[in-house]
């Protein structure tokens, strides 16, 4: 029977794939209405980490002990975000969320290399499943293979990269908390974010011109990103990087439910049966986490509990 110790990390990962699927739209939203992807997405993430450094005082206390593996973690971090939001954008949406989730791809080799995971027999069909329902609801032959054909697809596919580096860098990082790696989320973001505004020019005009509306939505964001980071950090902490970055797929079912939903996009027989594979992927993975736990420990490598005091 399922326990609240093996439900609540997988809540928290879910939860982070319900909001990515949805966040695209207030972000163009806020596009159509002249605030800028790369402008957007700092401001919410500064207020995100402003948020959550009231919120979690502990973080300034960790903040010494980030290390090397800190620093990975808000790097990789930091560029899946920001990547994955100009990506969105100025690209195809659902083919860059293709190349978004090769994701899986990624975190095989990453966990390999960096935790000693090695994939059983469920971990190889999980996978198969994913990346088949992925194919099957968003490749469009005219297009040809699912390779980056301009500068938001490649921006795209290495945000997925990053995305599946830092999963993968936040279990290795045992050392630090909960908090101390949400924060490291929001704070790479926020930082590679800055350099690109600075660059771009009149940083100061574009803030000023920021009307009531448009500084609501930018609030709420933040906030939502605050609260969803926190739940992300503590589902990948707690999951082996595998499982969490198939249940990370189920993101593609909520941008093409929503996408139906908020701009009438149609949603056809393909991206059902697609969704449906996914939605099957993500439920047996509870059978690579009940295999994980069968396995013999001194097998791989020991990852310490993170509490969350």
């Amino acid at each position: 029977m399922p326990t609240k110790q093996n439900v609540m990390p997988v809540a928290g990962v879910l939860s982070g794939a319900l909001v990515w699927g949805l966040i695209w739209y207030p972000y163009r939203v806020l596009q159509n209405i002249g605030v800028s992807g790369a402008m957007s997405t700092m401001i919410t993430y500064l207020l995100a980490m402003l948020c959550g450094a009231i919120m979690f005082p502990r973080v300034w206390r960790e903040t010494p002990k980030l290390g090397w593996w800190g620093l990975s973690l808000i790097l990789g971090a930091g560029w899946a975000n920001f990547g994955y939001v100009l990506a969105m954008l100025h690209g195809e949406v659902m083919r860059v969320l293709l190349l978004f989730y090769l994701a899986p791809l990624w975190t095989i080799l990453f966990s390999y290399w960096l935790l000693g995971e090695r994939l059983n027999r469920y971990g190889y069909l999980i996978i198969a499943l994913s990346l088949g329902g992925a194919l099957i609801m968003l490749w469009e032959p005219q297009l040809g293979w699912p390779l980056p054909q301009n500068l938001s697809e490649w921006i795209g596919l290495s945000a997925g990269m990053g995305f599946a580096f830092s999963n993968v860098v936040s279990r290795r990082a045992a050392h630090l908390s909960v908090e101390a790696k949400s924060f490291s989320l929001w704070l790479g973001t926020t930082a590679l974010t800055l350099p690109f505004l600075l660059w771009q020019g009149g940083i100061g005009g574009r803030l000023v011109a920021i009307d009531a509306q448009s500084w609501l939505i930018l609030m709420l964001v933040g906030m939502t990103l605050c609260a969803t980071s926190f739940a992300v950090q503590y589902g990948v902490t707690h999951l082996s990087a595998n499982r969490a970055v198939v249940l990370f797929l189920f993101e593609l079912v909520v941008a093409a439910v929503s996408s139906y939903a908020l701009v009438d996009e149609a949603l056809g027989l393909r991206e059902w049966l697609g969704a449906a594979l996914i939605a099957s992927a993500s439920l047996l993975s509870g059978k690579l986490h009940m295999a994980e736990e069968e396995k013999p420990k001194n097998n791989c490598p020991q990852i310490t509990q993170i509490s969350t005091d």
